[in-house]
């Protein structure tokens, strides 16, 4: 039962840390299709979108060969810093956060999108500086589009396996999350324990989709 609690801090802490970086790279790659007109512009969307479409292991499999011990990135990042992200829950926080992006970006471009440019304009005229604008203006009137995204993305990174496991393994207490556990229970035979994991999570991502699904509605309907 202890080990079932743990793997649920553990799957919480690595979706919200997955989220909050979502909340940077989401947002800004939202705005910027949604705001810049450049050449290739659905081609980068579409290529951004790639983590909603490929199987999880086949994304684990991209990240081994960055961020492994033999990866460009990972390799350089030991050699230099010592720092190993395979088998750490900050690569798992890495793969659940590449698996949920597109689910943030999708959402806030969409909602920046929605945004009445004739609005932007008149901020403009007040005299507000393109990041006031964007803070006084844009966001707040997108904020409902990007939170359901957020809460999304936070329940795909709770149920993350694939690309988790491959990058960080399964080891109890440090990067075995409730999905994982989930696996684990059920190779073992353990079915009270795969049971209570399996109600845990549904629960959360019920109140999480529950709560996305509200923020989407349009003000009038909410």
């Amino acid at each position: 039962m202890e080990a079932a609690w743990i793997a649920l801090a553990l799957s919480l802490k690595v979706a919200g840390w997955a989220t909050l970086l979502n909340l940077v790279l989401g947002l800004g790659a939202g705005y910027a299709l949604a705001r810049w007109r450049f050449p290739g512009r659905e081609l980068a969307d579409a290529v951004l979108t790639l983590p909603m479409v490929l199987p999880p292991t086949v994304l684990g499999y991209y990240l081994l060969v960055v961020i492994g011990r033999r990866g460009w990135l990972g390799g350089w990042l030991y050699e230099h810093f010592g720092v190993q992200l395979i088998f750490t829950w900050q690569g798992a926080v890495l793969a659940a956060a590449i698996v949920s992006f597109p689910l943030v970006a999708k959402s806030a471009r969409a909602a920046f999108e929605g945004v009445d440019p004739q609005l932007e304009k008149a901020g403009r005229v007040l005299g507000l500086g393109e990041w006031a604008l964007f803070l006084r203006v844009t966001l707040p009137m997108a904020w409902r589009g990007v939170l359901a995204g957020l809460l999304l993305a936070f329940a795909r990174a709770l149920g993350e396996f694939g690309a988790t496991l491959m990058v960080a393994g399964s080891i109890p207490g440090k990067t075995q999350t409730l999905s994982i556990a989930v696996y684990e229970a059920v190779q073992a035979g353990q079915d009270d324990t795969a049971n209570l994991l399996v109600i845990i999570i549904s629960i959360t991502c019920v109140v999480v989709l529950l709560s996305a699904g509200r923020l989407a509605r349009p003000r009038s309907a909410a």
